[in-house]
């Protein structure tokens, strides 16, 4: 069943923009072209409907990020200190109880993305809950509640970045997407940005031209 509005409304999600892009060259991923948008712009519209709020987590780049008309968050601490900082950025920000977390650089997330995730924490009383595709944990796709900041913000200032580590010392639970194992594909690479601009084109070309 979909979220109703107010459980929609105690939700915001934030879009992880705020890496180095190291494997792109050193762009700005989240400002990468895909067939003719921004990544940021193709997740923004998956998940815009799904939550009362949406967020991005940007380093650099902030006014083109503003442009989408949303908040721009940056890090509290500099030199792209990965997700776990763009998370705890955006919970300290943030005033609903939930905070939805998904990365820029994996364009079509599922339509229920927060729907499972929101009933999986609900049914568990865990404290975060986080996508399995059936092969791999994806733990930058996660439903966090906003209490777990404190112990973000202790694990970060101890030195910790890795979110798999992370994740294994909070009441956490994983919600099974096998069957929307694809909508997690990401780019990490031109290659695979190439690769799904491709696809995609083709599939835009078979639907015109289909009877």
């Amino acid at each position: 069943m979909p979220l109703t509005t107010p459980e929609r409304a105690r939700i915001t999600a934030v879009i992880l923009a705020g890496g180095a892009g190291r494997r792109m060259g050193g762009e700005d991923k989240g400002l990468l072209d895909l067939a003719g948008r921004s990544l940021t712009a193709h997740v923004l519209e998956c998940i815009r409907p799904q939550v009362g709020q949406v967020v991005i987590s940007a380093n650099r780049n902030a006014a083109r990020y503003a442009r989408f008309g949303v908040d721009v968050i940056a890090d509290e601490t500099p030199g792209f200190q990965g997700p776990l900082a763009g998370i705890a950025a955006a919970l300290a920000h943030i005033d609903t109880p939930l905070l939805l977390s998904l990365p820029c650089d994996t364009p079509f997330p599922p339509a229920n993305l927060a729907e499972r995730l929101q009933r999986q924490l609900a049914a568990t009383g865990a404290d975060l809950a986080v996508v399995h595709d059936g092969q791999r944990l994806h733990p930058v796709f996660a439903l966090l509640r906003r209490s777990v900041l404190p112990a973000l913000q202790a694990y970060l200032a101890s030195g910790g970045r890795k979110m798999h580590t992370w994740i294994a010392t909070q009441r956490h639970t994983t919600v099974d997407f096998a069957d929307a194992a694809t909508n997690f594909d990401n780019i990490n690479t031109p290659e695979q940005r190439d690769r799904l601009a491709a696809r995609l084109t083709g599939i835009v070309s078979n639907t015109t031209s289909a009877p």
